[in-house]
């Protein structure tokens, strides 16, 4: 019987290194495509429970294998040299990493943009946003261990803990105890057109998804309304505003 050899093992050290990047892709793309196809076949709720139940054991294990190989420390299951970073620099790690998601994302639209026009783009991605909004509610809800109902105190914190809040500026105008409204002071993405003096992207239709979905995630009973987004005309203090409402529970 012949034994074949593995292949990989004969690679060089250039080639070896670009493979463990492209399979670590391999694994984001694998555990995403788990997580959607469980949403597709057993709904939002029970794919966000599986993805807790599963990334809790994927991490530990992860964590604990790569740092076997690489020789780091592993405390209160985190790797020590995160735990023992000076605080700027993890700080602007926290930074680096919600700016590349942003760059991602742009990337995803830009691909689909190119080779299918503007249309095909948004539509994908606002299918997406009405699915990461959800996800990162829960995400958010679960590290900050805020209850179901919440309320808009609790949705405040949860925005506050939002990728985009460590790269664009936000702001808070409480309208009275039933109400107050966000507003995206500075959005990294619109202000990089503006410096190109480009017009505003219009994200309306994608904003309405990813805040009334971020919201009901956070709060069933918060109702969102859209104050101005581009293409709407805005103020030189936003570039966009939403409202959030507590419904009445005696109305609906």
């Amino acid at each position: 019987m012949e034994i074949k050899k593995n292949v990989p093992s004969s690679l060089d050290k250039n080639s070896k290194s670009r493979l463990i990047v492209d399979m670590l892709t391999r694994i984001v793309v694998h555990y995403g495509l788990w997580f959607t196809e469980v949403r597709h076949q057993m709904g939002m709720e029970k794919a966000l429970e599986v993805l807790d139940n599963a990334t809790q054991k994927s991490v530990a294990i992860g964590l604990k294998r790569f740092s076997d190989v690489l020789d780091f420390e592993i405390e209160d299951g985190l790797p020590k040299a995160l735990l023992d970073m000076d605080d700027e620099k993890r700080q602007a790690l926290m930074g680096a990493v919600a700016k590349n998601w942003l760059v991602n994302d742009g990337l995803w639209f830009q691909s689909i943009e190119n080779d299918n026009g503007m249309n095909d783009a948004k539509r994908v991605n606002d299918s997406c946003w009405a699915q990461f909004s959800p996800y990162e509610a829960f995400a958010i809800k679960k590290f900050l261990k805020l209850d179901d109902e919440c309320g808009l105190a609790g949705l405040k914190k949860a925005l506050n803990f939002r990728m985009y809040s460590l790269i664009n500026e936000q702001s808070f105008v409480d309208e009275d105890p039933q109400s107050f409204v966000f507003q995206m002071n500075d959005c990294r993405v619109q202000s990089a057109r503006k410096r190109k003096k480009l017009d505003d992207y219009p994200c309306k239709s994608a904003g309405r998804v990813e805040y009334e979905y971020f919201a009901k995630a956070v709060d069933k009973r918060i109702k969102t309304e859209c104050i101005g987004c581009p293409p709407d005309n805005h103020p030189k203090e936003w570039f966009c505003a939403w409202r959030f409402t507590m419904k009445n529970q005696n109305n609906g």
